[in-house]
C-alpha cells in the first residue's frame, strides 16, 4: 500500500486552457495524462528551463498548504505576489497519515522566508526564538550554503513533507552529498521529498523516480538515462575533447 502523503497529483477538468500556463510543456502534458502518480519517498521532476518544473513544484507546494515564497505551512507573509495561479487547478491525492513536519525551499526566495524569521522574532521578543530551530544563528549571517544546510540539519525534523526547489543551487558537490545523507536520514524516519533539480548527484538517489519534463511528454527515466547523467560524465571521462568540440562549434 503507498502510504506516501501526497500520492497523485490531478489537473482539474476546470483547468481555463486559454492562460499562458497552457503553453507550458509539463501542462500540456499533464493535460493529455490526467494524473500524475507518485510512488516513491523521493521524486524528482528534471528538464530544461522553460519546462514548468518549478511552475509545477510552486503549484504542488501552496495546493498543500505551503507559503508560495516558501516556509513552513505556518508562514504567511508574501514580499511579492508572483505565484503561478496553477494551484486552483490542481487536485492532490493525499495518503491515509498525515505529515508532522514539512517545508517548502525555493532558492530563489529563500532570502525572503530568513528575513520572516528575523521579523517574528522581533515581534514575539518574549518567546522563545524562531532561529533557535534553525540552528540558533541568523540565517541572513551565514553564507546561502551555510544556510540552507543549517535549515535541513536543524530544521527538518522527519515524518514530513519536503518540497525542494533547485537547492542545489547554493551547494557545493561536497555540501550536496551532506545534502543526500540528510534526506536518507529523513526518508528512514517517515519523510517524501518532491524535488526539482539540475544536479545529477542529487538525482542519484537510490530507489527514487526521476521524472524528465520534456515538450511531448513526462517520461519517467531511469537515472542513467538522464541527459543530465550522460552529458555529465561524457564531459567528465575527456573534459579537453568536450571544451574542443563547443569551442569549435561556434567557428
Amino acid at each position: 500500500m503507498n502510504s506516501l502523503y501526497i500520492q497523485k497529483i490531478v489537473l482539474s477538468e476546470n483547468f481555463e486552457d486559454h492562460t499562458y500556463l497552457s503553453k507550458l510543456p509539463v501542462i500540456k502534458n499533464l493535460q493529455k495524462m490526467g494524473e500524475l502518480s507518485l510512488k516513491k519517498p523521493v521524486t524528482f521532476f528534471v528538464g530544461e528551463n522553460g519546462t514548468g518544473k518549478s511552475t509545477l513544484l510552486e503549484s504542488i507546494a501552496v495546493s498543500y498548504g505551503f507559503n508560495a515564497e516558501g516556509g513552513t505551512r505556518n508562514f504567511s507573509f508574501s514580499t511579492y505576489s508572483s505565484h503561478s495561479p496553477l494551484y486552483r487547478f490542481l487536485k492532490l491525492v493525499k495518503g491515509y497519515r498525515r505529515p508532522r513536519d514539512g517545508f517548502f525551499l525555493r532558492a530563489e526566495s529563500f532570502y525572503n522566508v530568513a528575513s520572516y524569521i528575523e521579523e517574528l522574532d522581533e515581534i514575539q521578543a518574549s518567546a522563545p526564538r524562531v532561529k533557535d530551530s534553525y540552528g540558533g544563528k541568523s540565517l541572513h549571517e551565514q553564507s546561502h550554503g551555510e544556510s540552507f544546510l543549517s535549515l535541513v540539519l536543524n530544521r527538518f525534523g522527519g515524518e514530513g513533507v519536503y518540497i525542494l526547489d533547485e537547492p542545489e543551487a547554493a551547494l557545493s558537490p561536497s555540501r550536496q552529498m551532506t545534502l543526500l545523507t540528510e534526506i536518507n536520514r529523513l526518508v528512514k524516519n517517515h519523510s517524501q521529498f518532491i524535488i526539482a533539480t539540475h544536479s545529477p548527484m542529487l538525482m542519484a538517489y537510490p530507489d527514487a523516480d526521476i521524472f524528465v519534463l520534456e515538450d511531448d511528454k513526462i517520461a519517467l527515466t531511469d537515472y542513467k538515462q538522464t541527459e543530465h547523467y550522460l552529458l555529465t560524465r561524457r564531459f567528465l571521462e575527456n573534459p579537453e575533447k568536450m571544451l574542443q568540440y563547443l569551442f569549435d562549434s561556434e567557428e
